[in-house]
């Protein structure tokens, strides 16, 4: 039976959690907030994530952009390929799609800012 250490990123609080799977379920201490449960069991069982990067504008410049939603955590790298390759035409404005389906995961990436 393995336990994870976890750093809890869900408050300020930054909780040092201890995860164990046992018997088909997870059991998390050290969280002193119920997020910190429902992160430590998610970290474990599925970890996600929301990637934030910047996307070339043509022309020159950049603007920020991240995915609408989590991610599987080893698709990151995948979208950041993608998106590196990426080349978006002028004007974007917030909440504008800059990538449709990102490394297959059905999970848009959205402009954050104008450019």
């Amino acid at each position: 039976m393995e336990i994870r250490q976890l750093t809890c990123i869900c408050c300020p609080m930054g909780c040092s959690l201890q995860v164990r799977q046992k018997d088909g379920g997870v059991e998390v201490a050290g969280n002193r907030c119920r997020r910190g449960a429902v992160y430590g069991e998610k970290e474990v069982t599925n970890p996600v994530r929301t990637v934030t990067t910047t996307v070339r504008l043509k022309g020159g410049g950049v603007v920020p952009v991240k995915t609408r939603g989590e991610i599987p955590k080893g698709k990151m790298m995948e979208i950041v390929k993608e998106l590196k390759a990426l080349e978006v035409k002028e004007p974007v404005h917030i909440g504008e799609t800059v990538l449709e389906d990102a490394a297959g995961t059905g999970v848009p990436v959205v402009a954050t800012a104008c450019g």
